[in-house]
């Protein structure tokens, strides 16, 4: 193997230097539990809050508007679930989302149209986006809260957040958005976007897996999803992962404090490696090219299956994906991709890469070198491909 390139950042990201030597302490030394009173619960205690403030600051949130979850998945759970059963009691049973969104919220409010609520999926358009004109016109009376990503996980789409935003808190609707791909990777503030719900993880920016926060607005009145104990203000029962928590806070830290920066070295980066991979015979970038995460790629190759290609790449050393990594299993093709459009046998043929600041200009230039003879390679097996050269089809457009 000449050379390992991890890519597939938005899958996972591995944990810092920095990020771990803050954590380690409170693994073996400082192991107190934070509800306790005693001395060494009470650093515990501390480590917990001081986390707190930090993903409060990043956000432009109160601290007290913070709560801790085991990651995106729970607090998307709970965001939804929370604000729908507590909008219910007011006669409010209509959700609006897209449908482009991560299963975490897709198959969190296809439960509750099992219980009754009525549900509408947003069009997200060729280009990825929401159409702010459109939840407008969506919203009804009975609207009990509108939950649309921040930045799709698979494309990189970058919503209209503050729009949207707006919109709703114009017509007095709850706004939820998963920004479990934007934080870190592009400023937030919840203030001037108007959002009431905001769920996050740490290990999609260098920091440890099973630690994430729900932001919930305050006044915002949720129900809770996981009982049994006061930790939280009582909102959230558990004992703090205090060694998870402690990295998650010092995960934004790193990456909030420097996002301009980062911002445009991976903007640099992903447009090198989209006009490189764009000189593939058609080949197609999927989403918007201007509103999308910094270090997001996710191309089609016509007349290839996105498995075979990551297999291949793999052998070379390069860690890619085909869609998200929680549907990595599936032999169907992404949601995603079919939601803005693209046709079954195209979809079969992606490729996500995805970037972050531990990656380097020479990555890009291996990818590069390695990608289009696979691709080629891909094609020469290919039936479909084959069928495409003899029956002499126009490349495909999305409409």
């Amino acid at each position: 193997m000449a050379r390992f390139v991890y890519a597939d950042n938005a899958a996972t990201t591995p944990v810092s230097e920095k990020v771990l030597q803050a954590m380690l302490p409170y693994f073996s030394q400082q192991y107190g539990n934070p509800s306790s009173l005693y001395s060494v619960g009470r650093e515990a205690k501390k480590a917990v809050e001081q986390a707190r403030e930090t993903v409060a600051r990043c956000l432009n949130a109160q601290p007290n508007e913070i709560f801790f979850t085991s990651g995106g998945s729970e607090a998307d759970n709970w965001a939804i679930k929370g604000a729908a059963y507590e909008q219910a009691k007011r006669g409010k049973k209509h959700i609006i989302t897209s449908k482009f969104e991560h299963h975490a919220v897709l198959h969190t409010v296809e439960s509750l149209a099992k219980q009754g609520f009525s549900i509408t999926y947003l069009d997200v358009h060729s280009d990825g986006l929401v159409r702010p004109e459109e939840l407008e016109q969506a919203i009804r009376e009975d609207t009990a809260l509108v939950t649309i990503m921040y930045a799709n996980n698979e494309i990189g789409t970058i919503q209209p957040v503050e729009e949207l935003g707006a919109i709703c808190k114009r017509r007095r609707v709850l706004f939820h958005t998963d920004a479990v791909q934007a934080v870190g990777n592009v400023p937030i503030d919840v203030e001037a976007q108007h959002i009431d719900l905001l769920s996050l993880t740490a290990h999609k920016l260098h920091g440890p897996k099973g630690a994430g926060a729900l932001y919930v607005r305050r006044g915002v009145k949720l129900q809770n999803l996981v009982e049994g104990g006061a930790q939280e203000r009582g909102r959230r029962a558990g004992t703090e992962n205090t060694a998870g928590i402690v990295g998650l806070g010092a995960a934004m830290a790193m990456a909030c404090d420097s996002i301009e920066q980062r911002a445009a070295r991976l903007s640099k980066m992903r447009d090198r490696l989209i006009e490189g991979a764009s000189k593939i015979d058609r080949a197609h970038l999927n989403g918007d090219p201007i509103h999308r995460l910094p270090g997001n790629v996710n191309m089609c190759f016509e007349g290839i299956e996105g498995e075979s290609l990551l297999l291949m790449l793999d052998l070379k050393g390069i860690c890619g994906s085909s869609g998200s990594a929680c549907t990595s299993g599936s032999l169907d093709p992404s949601h995603v991709l079919l939601a803005i459009g693209l046709p079954h046998e195209i979809a079969h043929g992606s490729l996500r890469l995805s970037l972050s600041d531990q990656n380097s200009d020479e990555d890009v230039d291996y990818i590069l070198e390695i990608l289009p003879p696979i691709v080629e390679r891909l094609r020469q097996m290919s039936p479909l491909w084959e069928k495409i050269v003899s029956e002499n089809r126009p490349p495909y457009r999305l409409k």
